[in-house]
């Protein structure tokens, strides 16, 4: 991967002396070592809170070593989530987390930015790392098939192995991955989907439909549901011709039930208007007008609104982040339902699938005549940029996983947490985005008309801490693992704290923990608060409210929906 051309900006003048990605993949530190050495602590994952986990290890001294299962550093942050969400409270998180923002405020010669573009998040997580001096190894994914991925010694973890045959050993794990591949082959408790409204006593969980007369778990009114009756089948009217695609029959579908679904993904779309960046969107392979006469009757049906959420991005590109948003979006509901557990071939396939309907999805908003000509004529100025995702012809790397695997510890995070009703004991951080999840689902209705089934919304009265025990394994399984984005968290609770800086928050802490347990050379489970919140504290983590008003203000935030 060729390096990005420098930033015209003070704190990145130095940018073109950073390693390319492609030096970065064998540093200098890491070529000829010898295949025994052991390292204080390994980061396995493809997330912004692994770059910033492995930083934090290696500045306290550790021999640290960070698998990155992808080409570029920085996860979701490089690769499309530009419009990050601070819900007004930029406060709530300090470290490494607060220097990665101010590094991108500072390349565009400002204090505050909260939305920018992706080359600028790759190319700060690359000075970061170079500043740093961690060894970074990219493109090595966890043997997931031959059965010898993990190598375990009783409750511990000794080391793990990738597809190209490489062992890598280590005494502490952050497994900093969005789907929680380590995790899960080390033996970890864990669940995928919607826990049942009494599980944990929560009134936004499980199965929540959009046709519900009253939303309680929606405040937000109709935003992200259907506003007209739109015909679920494909001759319209009559059931015997079969649903559309993407629309499920479910018997007795209730509020409240349990299930494996999961929410939406789809790709943060980078998209430009500018005439001289942009690279037109064009039917892809594959398409097919059903795939999307869902969005053409809805747009019959007399919704007139725009189905996305159009974030512009800083800079002079007149770039924008393009995401979900409304009854028929970007979001490819139940087409991701497999990909937590799936092998690394479906994966690929269901990102393919994805792509394919999005590009697709964009070019009939672009050009069909059944979509209105006022939102023909606005979409149709935009396009990719060839100043991003360069290597990628200017799609993005990643595929935005909202949720996936969630680690279930001795402490799951769930409403009662976000609203306030408890407090965990031991934080480690701080949350406060609003309790959040995309379409689950479409489904038809009773009188045969398409609806959506899974969206919600409400927002904390206040930031709220995240236990330390959601990061780590329940006491009995693995006593050297951190889990800081598959964290134990309810699917109602998860989609409040699923936040970049959330991520890089708790990976830090993951990271001074990992540090403290070897100290005392104890289990993850058996670190003692009081110690580890004052080394939190030295490296200007935010766990509490009161740390939080202590910091100097920031101008807020309109909330927007990730």
């Amino acid at each position: 991967m060729k390096p990005r051309m420098p930033l015209v900006s003070a704190v990145l003048n130095g940018v073109a002396a950073v390693l390319s990605l492609s030096l970065l993949a064998v540093p200098p530190s890491v070529r000829g070592e010898s295949a025994d050495r052991v390292y204080d602590v390994l980061v396995y994952g493809d997330s912004s809170g692994a770059v910033v986990a492995a930083i934090s290890a290696h500045r306290e001294g550790r021999a640290v070593l960070l698998l990155n299962t992808t080409k570029f550093p920085g996860g979701m942050s490089a690769s499309g989530l530009g419009a990050t969400d601070f819900m007004g409270y930029r406060r709530t998180f300090g470290g490494i987390a607060s220097e990665f923002y101010d590094g991108i405020a500072a390349a565009y010669g400002k204090t505050d930015v909260r939305s920018f573009e992706p080359h600028v998040g790759q190319q700060v997580f690359e000075k970061l790392l170079a500043d740093s001096g961690v060894p970074v190894v990219y493109g090595e994914q966890l043997d997931r098939d031959s059965g010898k991925g993990v190598t375990m010694e009783g409750r511990q973890l000794k080391a793990l192995r990738t597809l190209s045959g490489k062992t890598y050993r280590a005494k502490m794990f952050i497994d900093a991955s969005y789907v929680g591949d380590l995790m899960a082959a080390a033996g970890v408790q864990y669940t995928v989907g919607r826990e049942p409204e009494q599980q944990y006593g929560e009134s936004l969980a499980g199965v929540r439909r959009g046709d519900s007369k009253e939303r309680p778990h929606y405040t937000q009114g109709d935003k992200d549901h259907f506003i007209r009756k739109v015909d679920a089948y494909v001759k319209p009217g009559d059931p015997s011709s079969g649903l559309l695609p993407r629309i499920s029959k479910i018997e007795d579908l209730k509020n409240g039930q349990g299930d494996k679904k999961i929410q939406a993904y789809n790709y943060r779309v980078c998209l430009t208007s500018d005439p001289a960046r942009r690279i037109p969107l064009e039917k892809p392979e594959g398409y097919r007008e059903l795939d999307h006469e869902l969005l053409l009757r809805n747009f019959e049906s007399g919704d007139g609104r725009i189905p996305a959420l159009i974030e512009p991005l800083e800079g002079g590109g007149k770039k924008v982040d393009w995401n979900n948003m409304h009854a028929v979006g970007s979001d490819h509901p139940g087409g991701n339902w497999e990909y937590p557990e799936a092998s690394y071939a479906r994966r690929l396939e269901i990102e393919r699938e994805h792509e394919t309907y999005i590009r697709g999805f964009l070019w009939t908003l672009m050009h069909h005549p059944r979509v209105p000509e006022s939102i023909r004529t606005y979409t149709s100025k935009f396009g990719l940029p060839r100043d991003e995702f360069q290597e990628n012809g200017g799609w993005p790397f990643m595929i935005y996983i909202r949720e996936a695997r969630r680690m279930v510890g001795d402490y799951v995070m769930t409403q009662l947490d976000c609203e306030g009703k408890r407090s965990a004991s031991d934080p480690v951080g701080l949350a406060s985005f609003g309790m959040d999840s995309h379409v689950v689902q479409h489904f038809v209705t009773e009188d045969g008309k398409a609806n959506s089934d899974g969206v919600i919304w409400r927002v904390p009265p206040k930031p709220y801490g995240v236990s330390y025990r959601s990061i780590i394994p329940r006491r009995g399984d693995c006593e050297n693992l951190f889990s800081p984005i598959c964290f134990s968290a309810s699917h109602v609770a998860h989609g409040s704290m699923r936040m970049e800086p959330v991520f890089m928050t708790l990976s830090q802490s993951a990271a001074i923990a990992a540090g403290l347990a070897l100290d005392r050379n104890t289990a993850v489970q058996d670190v003692p608060y009081a110690a580890l919140l004052e080394r939190l504290v030295a490296a200007k983590q935010i766990v509490s409210v009161s740390q939080m008003a202590a910091k100097k203000p920031s101008a807020p935030k309109d909330p927007i929906r990730p």
